[in-house]
């Protein structure tokens, strides 16, 4: 053996790595060159042994070798590498992946730097635990190009990229038709919670318990129960001198269109059905008209009795109790035969109305039953009511100078002004809500109580007062005194005139003249047969 000498280079034992033993830095790819020699050689070992048979050397089988058998060979080897990982062949001759996995991760010392977490030799290797996320949440993310839709949601395809989508849900009245579709549902269903089909939409209408029911029917059972106190008052003090004063037979007709207005409260709130719809068509104009035909007609004999008073001394025509039912029965048969028209036309049925509260949230629809009266048609059944309620009203303004000791113009005059005013703000109220989601509640409250103020008024302004004397004050029910109808015209002429020049003459004057009409006017009346005032009652 030989010392070693200083300064003589270093002999190596064959244990030695490159890169842990010195400094020196080898280039990634040399393991893979000596891997591919270390291969040729262990495949030359494996043929010598298997063609040589322990011949020393290069024997005569493997002087003139293929190339395809020393290929087979080369694919059989199996060895560790100078990495210390196995090399080997597929059949394809292609050596097995082996991969290291990286993250770029942030250190706690705020640098960045790659850190193994896996590797790759024929199947992942992955240490879960080593890998870090930017929001510090260890579950891992999702990584795939799309997640699957939610129940309720269709795929939109991505452009160019046909195994990505978006997912979409179906919104409104649609629902999910199939994967990639949403479909809108009919008129009548709206979709279910999951939005996989479509259910019906519940149907609801106006229930007595609700507020918007429960004023109206209150109003009216009040109305009822005071009409027909004045009703029993009536028949039971029928032939005392205020019942016959004012007209016993119009009374009863015009108290039983206060009834019909009160009681077509119950007709609009009940449940819609065929009967229902059918007596609402009747009865909805037809109280209105019972009342207004009775006042009109009422009106326009005053007015008449009191014109042909300024003419002369005859009673007008068809002023009688049975001239008078005869006509406003006349007028109300105009009503009834236009019902009758209506029934021909458009037969009464219900409807179920999805329209009307159709909401932008689905689940928030509703469809409401109701009879089949469209506004115009509500129109045309009060519009022949109002055209007489109109007419009374012009009617009451010509006859407003009549002294009230004689008849009822002033009051019924008053109860017309009243009316007129009721309805003229029920028009933009009931026309202004056409489009509100609470259209069938404000429109129904808005008629009935229009109705039943209206009954209110006339029972409250042209009965009361007398009901409230019959009762409380007995002694001023007595017969007054028998006057000619010549004197109750002279009478009433005498005070237009009063009235026309007290702006003229002094108050003193004025007086004095009409006291000397009155004397004229009672001589020249003594030779005059007297009739019952009652009979003249207005």
């Amino acid at each position: 053996m030989h010392g070693k000498r200083p300064g003589s280079p270093k002999k190596c034992t064959g244990l030695e790595k490159v890169g842990r033993d010195s400094s020196y830095e080898q280039e990634g790819k040399v393991q893979f060159v000596m891997d591919a020699v270390y291969a040729m050689a262990h495949a030359l070992h494996n043929m010598h042994r298997d063609l040589c048979f322990g011949y020393p050397g290069l024997c005569p089988r493997m002087s003139n070798i293929n190339g395809k058998e020393l290929l087979e060979y080369i694919r059989k080897v199996k060895f560790n590498g100078s990495a210390g990982t196995p090399v080997s062949f597929n059949q394809n001759g292609d050596a097995p992946g082996r991969y290291d996995i990286f993250q770029y991760q942030i250190t706690n010392r705020s640098t960045a730097e790659y850190k193994v977490i896996g590797t790759w030799t024929n199947k992942l290797h992955l240490n879960v635990d080593s890998m870090r996320w930017r929001t510090g949440d260890p579950t891992l993310p999702v990584s795939v190009c799309s997640v699957p839709c939610q129940t309720g949601e269709r795929k939109k395809i991505v452009k160019g990229v046909p195994c990505c989508w978006h997912c979409e849900r179906c919104e409104g009245y649609h629902y999910q038709a199939s994967e990639f579709s949403c479909e809108l549902c009919p008129y009548e269903l709206r979709p279910d919670r999951n939005r996989t089909g479509c259910q019906p939409i519940p149907i609801i209408k106006l229930e007595w318990h609700s507020p918007w029911a429960a004023v109206p029917v209150f109003v009216s059972v009040l109305g009822i129960l005071a009409t027909s106190f004045v009703v029993v008052t009536f028949v039971r003090y029928n032939d005392t001198p205020i019942v016959r004063a004012s007209g016993r037979e119009m009374s009863y007709v015009l108290l039983t269109g206060i009834f019909l207005c009160y009681a077509i409260t119950f007709l609009m709130i009940a449940t819609p059905s065929l009967a229902v719809c059918s007596f609402r068509r009747v009865f909805l104009g037809l109280g209105m008209c019972f009342s207004y035909a009775a006042l009109l007609t009422k009106t326009n004999r005053i007015h008449r009795i009191f014109e042909q008073g300024k003419k002369s001394v005859a009673a007008p025509r068809f002023i009688s109790p049975a001239s008078q039912l005869a006509i406003t029965f006349s007028l109300i048969s105009v009503q009834l035969l236009g019902v009758f028209v209506w029934f021909a036309v458009d037969p009464p049925h219900t409807v179920v109305d999805y329209g009307e509260q159709r909401t932008s949230d689905p689940d928030k629809a509703r469809g409401v039953l109701k009879c089949d009266i469209s506004d115009l048609s509500l129109i045309c059944s009060l519009g022949y009511s109002i055209l007489l309620m109109v007419t009374c009203t012009v009617y009451a303004i010509k006859t407003r100078g009549v002294p009230e000791t004689f008849n009822e113009a002033k009051p019924i005059g008053f109860t017309m002004y009243t009316t007129c005013i009721i309805w003229l703000a029920f028009i933009p109220i009931f026309f202004g809500t056409a489009q509100s989601a609470e259209r069938m509640y404000i429109q129904t409250t808005t008629l009935t109580i229009s109705l039943s103020l209206s009954a209110s008024v006339s029972l409250g302004m042209l009965y009361m007062p007398k009901v409230y004397i019959i009762i409380f004050h007995p002694e001023q029910n007595v017969p007054k005194r028998k006057r000619s109808f010549k004197a109750i015209v002279t009478a009433a002429t005498m005070s237009g005139k009063l009235t026309q020049k007290g702006g003229d003459r002094p108050n003193g004057e004025v007086k004095t003249e009409l006291c000397e009409s009155m004397e004229t006017n009672t001589a020249s009346s003594t030779k005059t047969t007297y009739v019952s005032y009652s009979n003249h009652a207005i």
